[in-house]
């Protein structure tokens, strides 16, 4: 999947996502925001201008979040994201009240539609995960221009092919045959076991 891909999801299936920004006291602040629309170049929502959420948007210009879906929790997938913003002003709202009707009932009139304006999510990384796949599955995505910082854990040229990280990983994602070992970071859980188990430091955090 690529990075729009990743975006489409978070809109158009997830929708509703966990927003955390910082206050002025430098606290995180977490809201329920929905993803109204996605493209190549990010993710688009709306909010008022009389709200706390906007003065913080306005104030840092980034935000995280996370976006999930699934029954439960092995039946789940998530999407964490965090980026850049920018308001864009009203000129998107009539698309984003076509797209997402609902907020007709919200902010009936025209009248009151002028406190809203639109933001849109144009620089950012982010990271997949699927807990309903045997196994996991996760993969990282960046867009607009932002680096997508591999993390985790990778086996070195110092393995001596003892075993002891393949005994202790919950996934079965590493590899044996000839050292070293091979981590498959797809279906990494990120536990850190095989860093502790290894006899001789050769698995090392990205």
């Amino acid at each position: 999947m690529t990075a729009k891909d990743y975006l489409q999801l978070i809109s158009d299936e997830i929708h509703t996502t966990i927003v955390a920004t910082v206050d002025d006291k430098g606290l995180p602040v977490t809201a329920a925001i929905d993803m109204m629309m996605s493209d190549e170049s990010g993710l688009y929502f709306l909010t008022a201008r009389g709200k706390s959420f906007y003065d913080r948007l306005t104030k840092r210009g980034y935000l995280a979040l996370t976006a999930l879906k699934g029954e439960d929790t092995m039946h789940s997938l998530a999407i964490s994201l965090r980026g850049k913003v920018r308001e864009l002003g009203s000129a998107l709202l009539p698309v984003l009240f076509e797209k997402n009707p609902y907020m007709a009932e919200i902010y009936p009139t025209e009248a009151s539609r002028e406190a809203l304006t639109v933001f849109q999510i144009y620089e950012g990384s982010g990271e997949y995960f699927d807990l309903s796949k045997r196994p996991i599955e996760r993969a990282s995505f960046s867009f607009g221009g932002a680096e997508s910082k591999a993390e985790g854990y990778t086996i070195t040229d110092a393995c001596i092919g003892c075993g002891s990280c393949v005994a202790v990983c919950p996934q079965s994602c590493i590899t044996g045959g000839e050292p070293p070992f091979v981590i498959r970071q797809e279906h990494c859980l990120h536990c850190g076991n095989c860093l502790r188990a290894c006899p001789v430091g050769a698995v090392i955090r990205k």
